[in-house]
């Protein structure tokens, strides 16, 4: 399973309760590239709790292909823009699928 990052002390129907408040999971992309190679790689999952900004917890994805993404051709800049438009939108949501497996495994 996939690590996630920010759920440390919750139990499963503190992280529903939270879920129900606002709150959500989301990963980040970020873009490395070396000349001819490009790498597009995703965050760890965070959680972000209700009135907790997502786009400040992917500033470090974000910087990463801000500074290291763009150089690969042909495919940096693109996959640089990518990722920072997604990042800077708050991360890819993936509240959903970890609330069911969550609601699943805690017999919800």
């Amino acid at each position: 399973m996939t690590k996630i990052i920010g759920i440390d002390g919750f139990n499963r129907k503190q992280l529903a309760q939270e879920i129900q408040n606002g709150a959500k999971f989301v990963y980040y992309m970020y873009t490395v590239s070396i000349i001819v190679m490009t790498f597009r790689r995703s965050s760890s999952i965070h959680f972000i709790r209700s009135g907790q900004s997502a786009t400040m917890r992917g500033l470090p994805s974000t910087l990463i292909s801000f500074f290291l993404g763009w150089w690969g051709i042909p495919w940096g800049p693109v996959y640089t823009i990518q990722a920072l438009v997604k990042n800077l939108s708050g991360g890819v949501d993936v509240t959903q699928e970890v609330a069911a497996v969550i609601a699943g495994n805690a017999g919800l």
